[in-house]
């Protein structure tokens, strides 16, 4: 057991980072598995399921694994170069959590529903 704080904050980014592995992992099993159900029911279109509910598995790891990182640089190892190193890893994740975004939702996540794709909040339907 840590005896000291920056024990405890290293032990509750390793738990966080766990945390963050495991969803990634069992959302891949657990996606891959419903995947597997819906094609032997012969359900249309498994393959578009499929890579959204993988995206959102992936994208809630991703929130894990970024705030471990945080937990551990600023609380941890507060110096101008791991601060540096932590700005980069949330960029490049934040990144690809937009990326993930913009694939399963078709717009950007600061966007309203309606704004997707050139559509308008109140504009007819055709």
């Amino acid at each position: 057991m840590p005896d000291t704080f920056a024990g405890w904050v290293q032990l509750a980014g390793q738990l966080v980072d766990a945390a963050g592995v495991a969803v990634i992992g069992i959302g891949i099993a657990l996606v891959a598995v419903l995947a597997v159900r819906r094609l032997a029911r012969g359900d249309r279109d498994v393959y578009t399921g499929f890579r959204q509910q993988l995206g959102r598995a992936i994208l809630l790891g991703l929130e894990l694994l970024v705030a471990a990182d945080i937990i551990r640089t600023v609380a941890v190892t507060p110096t101008l170069e791991s601060v540096t190193v932590l700005g980069v890893i949330v960029l490049v994740r934040t990144f690809l959590s937009f990326s993930l975004e913009v694939e399963l939702t078709g717009r950007w996540p600061w966007q309203q529903r309606g704004e997707a794709r050139g559509e308008r909040e109140g504009a007819p339907d055709r």
